[in-house]
């Protein structure tokens, strides 16, 4: 009976040997994950679960009985050190497991601020798994001040939660703006106004240059050399692909586990999927850091192990909650020299278009759920309705994909 091993049991390692069982993948299945939990969702941590909405059952992918009653052998609080991909193995523990075909579903680790500034301080948080929100829960108390580093997605939505249960909130950015990286100074301003509006004091252009304390955070020097008072600090500076393993292994790397358009690194018999990956896309190759990419990868990676050969081809779209604005994005947004403001039928609603030339690469939509499902189909369709037809507020949304 032939063997599959996945390492990493978050979205993308649950969502893999799942996939295998329905496809009728009837051997062995062994699912390592490093933390104790079952798989669990990680986009409400730092959202819903944080502000006490949601029970800790109420994150798991899959109930805990499912791993055995699909014959699926789930080793929590497992820690992989090694693989020897010519004798296709694994150390486990102290263990060496066999392996015929292996999955690396690994995720990404978040990048933390270097000890010499104040990084290992206790009172300074990164919002990644289960171990760090319970961590840093007990600090979400009404009247605490609290430094947030980074102001990217994460941060954001951890200025969200703190602003919402009473805290102090400042938040830095080294960045001229807010989502510098990854959005249009039009969602940049959106967010900045939404924030301001909820009390969080947003320094733009301003980076930490130390935390300081003895052993505990108490303050902040700023780059402008403002010092501030904290009482604990949130890290969000991005996260940096799990490829520790994989390196060692001598696999190669690229902006991630490298891997071909069916999911198959270097080595034959092994495969990675999620955070960890990169993959073609058009004429380049990308990396998602998304629950929908982590889901479709390993879902088409598992059909692969078992010879279906199905080339995967990427839909990008992520969303993000912040107060009572959700807002989703479809489509990538690089190579963007146009951005096309809608404003949607509600109050509040209101999408930004992002044109390459002629061409609809993306849409960022904030509470306007119906301009990001049209959006969507037209970036998937790779129709491009003209700038000034979407931009007229007469326009029908509907009428663009007949267009």
């Amino acid at each position: 009976m032939s063997h599959i091993v996945v390492v990493g049991a978050g979205q993308a390692g649950a969502s893999l040997v799942a996939k295998l069982r329905n496809e009728g993948f009837d051997g062995a299945i062994t699912l390592i994950g490093e933390e104790t939990a079952p798989p669990y969702q990680r986009p409400p941590l730092s959202k819903a679960y944080l502000l006490g909405d949601m029970e800790l059952e109420r994150l798991y992918l899959r109930p805990e009985s499912y791993y055995a009653d699909q014959s699926i052998s789930l080793r929590l609080g497992a820690h992989v050190s090694a693989i020897d991909p010519a004798a296709k193995t694994l150390t486990v523990d102290a263990e060496t497991l066999s392996y015929d075909e292996l999955a690396l579903t690994t995720g990404s680790t978040p990048r933390r601020l270097p000890a010499a500034i104040g990084g290992a301080l206790d009172g300074v948080y990164v919002v990644r798994g289960l171990t760090d929100v319970d961590a840093m829960e007990p600090e979400f108390g009404e009247g605490k001040r609290v430094l947030i580093i980074g102001g990217g997605y994460i941060g954001l939505e951890a200025a969200a939660v703190a602003a919402k249960k009473g805290l102090n909130v400042t938040l830095v950015e080294m960045a001229d703006r807010i989502l510098q990286r990854v959005a249009s100074p039009e969602t940049s301003d959106y967010f900045r106004t939404l924030h301001t509006a909820h009390g969080v004091n947003i320094l733009e252009g301003t980076g930490l240059k130390r935390l300081i304390g003895d052993t505990r955070v108490t303050g902040a020097e700023l780059s402008d050399g403002t010092t501030l008072e904290i009482d604990f600090a949130l890290v969000g500076v991005g996260i940096a692909p799990a490829t520790a393993l994989a390196e060692a292994a001598g696999l190669t790397l690229d902006n991630g586990i490298m891997t071909d358009a069916h999911g198959r690194t270097s080595d034959a018999h092994i495969w990675a999927a999620g955070d960890c990956a990169s993959f073609p896309y058009r004429d380049g190759r990308i990396r998602l850091e998304s629950v929908p990419n982590a889901i479709d990868q390993a879902e088409i990676v598992a059909q692969n192990m078992l010879g279906k050969a199905v080339e995967y081809t990427a839909k990008p779209w992520f969303w993000s909650d912040q107060y009572d604005v959700k807002l989703q994005i479809a489509g990538l947004n690089t190579g963007y020299d146009r951005v096309v403001t809608r404003k949607g039928e509600k109050d509040g609603a209101v999408s930004f278009w992002y044109y390459g030339g002629q061409t609809l690469l993306a849409v960022d939509a904030a509470n306007d759920p119906r301009a990001y499902m049209i959006g969507k189909r037209l970036i998937e369709a790779g129709k491009s309705p003209a700038p000034e037809v979407v931009a007229n507020p007469a326009t029908e949304l509907k009428s663009l994909m007949s267009a």
